[in-house]
């Protein structure tokens, strides 16, 4: 399976904005919406990103892994998350990214055997602890 961005490039600018103290709470209101909808085939959620690390100036861009027992097995997740309002916009071996209708929250769909959740939890944890 080859790299696939569903929908094709789109036109737009990164832009970093200062630390918004509301991405904690959106973070918590989005991994509800996608709890309910997984259930118990997500095994963990996490905030990842520059907008999880207190008082980084980030990209408004929420962003959540959410693991399960195999991310390739899009069936067993993906119509559960349409359903709850994400589409489905990279499709890569091993891992999936959906996003909100309004392009502010990213869920990034690794297996929990992958390693990429504790990578990219390591990397957060050490941002927060160091300030340099």
């Amino acid at each position: 399976m080859s790299t696939t961005l569903i929908g094709g490039r789109e036109p737009g600018y990164i832009v970093l904005i200062a630390y918004d103290a509301q991405w904690p709470k959106r973070f918590e209101e989005e991994r509800g919406r996608i709890a309910v909808a997984l259930g118990e085939r997500a095994t963990r959620i996490e905030h990842i990103g520059s907008t999880a690390v207190p008082g980084l100036a980030a990209k408004p861009i929420v962003d959540i892994v959410v693991t399960v027992d195999d991310c390739d097995d899009e069936a067993t997740y993906a119509p559960a998350l349409e359903t709850a309002g994400y589409a489905l916009r990279v499709r890569e071996p091993g891992h999936r990214m959906f996003r909100s209708g309004v392009k502010d929250v990213h869920v990034h769909i690794w297996a929990a055997s992958s390693g990429e959740l504790e990578r990219h939890l390591r990397f957060r944890d050490r941002l927060r602890e160091n300030e340099a």
